[in-house]
């Protein structure tokens, strides 16, 4: 029996780039069995091109923008629950999938020896450059044997992935649960995808392509300004209140972004504002981030979040 895979668009007033978007969806040689997107409460005209678009299953208009990671945690509860999803193949709006994409995908699943948590697209910048904010982090000490039947699926292992298309197992987001809305953006797809694949099998697939449309080719050293605070809060979160990490791993990423930081900072043309947003988001870190159900309690999606969020066992 073909799984039932269902695409999740998270979008939020960027509708000429969410319209190549629903076309490049639209043209898959694997069809979709359905697409939702997750209007961030736009102020321009998304909600409507969605709705008229005749690749979209249904549009979820959230009250207020809650993010990227409030609106991937709205988008995978609606696919899981609502569209009884079986994949959950996840994008931002700016996200243009080849029409081989998802096949690939369901491919290098399909040759893969076990049972696999997360397949991963290459994601390019539209000049064809592979974009390295969206490059999938190895996973280090995989062994011979986990190398040698990642590429019998033509791809590696690996230990995170961003949500610039990958392919989620349902059975492993109702086991783990959403994304922690409250990160609102920076580091949720990092702190998601790594606890899945803390047990579970990531799995890095080149031949599928996607092209990333961001205004700019670079990675995350860049200086963020404001949203550094988001960069740091969401950090400590990661490393001091979730289960994402184990104690090795844990110190080797902690070791990695303090190395990371330094250079952003080196870099800065402004090291007083940038170091500001940094103690700012140390002291939001302080207290926990809210569950995930209490987020996005007053949306239309509450009763799906509640119901994947109430059975997960974390673990």
């Amino acid at each position: 029996m073909r799984e039932r895979v269902v695409a999740v668009v998270v979008a939020w007033n960027r509708r000429d780039l969410l319209e190549q978007n629903l076309t490049g969806l639209a043209a898959q040689t694997r069809p979709l069995d359905a697409v939702v997107v997750i209007d961030n409460a736009s102020t321009d005209d998304t909600a409507a091109l969605a709705a008229a678009h005749p690749v979209v299953s249904e549009v979820v208009t959230l009250p207020r923008n809650t993010g990227g990671a409030g609106g991937f945690a709205a988008g995978i509860a609606r696919a899981v629950t609502t569209h009884a999803a079986d994949l959950v193949w996840i994008m931002d709006d700016d996200t243009v999938p080849t029409a081989t994409a998802l096949a690939e995908l369901t491919s290098a699943r399909a040759r893969y020896p076990g049972h696999v948590t997360i397949a991963a697209s290459r994601a390019d910048w539209h000049d064809g450059r592979e974009h390295p904010m969206n490059t999938p982090r190895p996973r280090l000490g995989a062994s011979r044997a986990d190398r040698a039947r990642a590429a019998l699926a033509g791809g590696y292992p690996v230990r995170s992935a961003s949500f610039v298309s990958i392919l989620v197992d349902a059975d492993a987001i109702r086991r783990h649960g959403l994304p922690v809305a409250d990160y609102f953006l920076w580091n949720d797809d990092f702190e998601y995808t790594t606890r899945l694949l803390r047990r579970g099998v990531g799995l890095y697939v080149p031949a599928s392509r996607v092209y990333h449309l961001t205004k700019v080719f670079g990675s995350s050293d860049a200086d963020p300004g404001p949203r550094f605070v988001n960069e740091v809060r969401n950090k400590a979160w990661l490393f001091t209140r979730s289960d994402a990490l184990g104690p090795v791993d844990r110190t080797l990423y902690a070791a990695s972004t303090l190395r990371r930081w330094a250079r952003m900072l080196r870099r800065s043309d402004d090291r007083a504002a940038l170091a500001g947003y940094g103690r700012r988001g140390l002291a939001e870190a302080r207290h926990a981030p809210r569950a995930t159900v209490e987020v996005l309690a007053a949306t239309p999606v509450a009763d799906d979040v509640r119901a994947v969020e109430t059975g997960a066992g974390r673990g």
